[in-house]
């Protein structure tokens, strides 16, 4: 397997995997992989963390990390990633959050966010966000909505999150 930055060559594929890997899951608006288009045309996007892996040529995931306002701080909303189902449960989206993460830090960010699953983000070392004093806009789950600190000595973020308007959060 191999993680790289996507390229433009790539966004077909990429729109792919996100409707493939979204379509069978539990909490999905079936627009994710519009989110990511119009992402891409945003002011939030960072090309350099937006992420590809391929096996044997083909994509079979995708993560992005799109800048998002903590308080003064800008941090990083990691939304979405995508597995295509076949290639599920292999270790592809913990290999790219781990590289997401690293990239993320070399380029000077503390902070990433989640919105997503309790089972599955804590193991890539996510925790509750409101730990940080971060929160959502809204209500949601507590064990939901999730930060993980990318710096050890970044310094400390509190706040309401201000997403991209992209995303539809207010």
């Amino acid at each position: 397997m191999m993680i790289r930055q996507e390229e433009k060559r790539d966004y077909h594929d990429i729109y792919a995997v996100v409707k493939a890997a979204f379509e069978s899951a539990d909490h999905s608006d079936g627009n994710e992989q519009d989110l990511v288009n119009a992402l891409r045309q945003s002011d939030a996007y960072i090309p350099e963390l937006s992420l590809v892996a391929e096996i044997d040529g083909r994509i079979t995931g995708h993560i992005m990390f799109t800048k998002v306002q903590i308080g003064e701080s800008v941090q990083l909303a990691l939304a979405p990633l995508s597995v295509l189902p076949e290639y599920q449960r292999q270790g592809i989206g913990s290999a790219l959050i781990r590289e997401g993460h690293k990239r993320a830090e070399r380029l000077g960010y503390g902070y990433s966010i989640v919105l997503g699953s309790e089972a599955y983000y804590p193991k890539a070392g996510y925790v509750p966000a409101k730990n940080y004093g971060i929160l959502f806009p809204f209500d949601v789950p507590d064990e939901n909505f999730m930060a993980c600190k990318l710096d050890k000595n970044a310094p400390d973020v509190s706040g309401v999150v201000q997403y991209p308007e992209e995303f539809g959060v207010e």
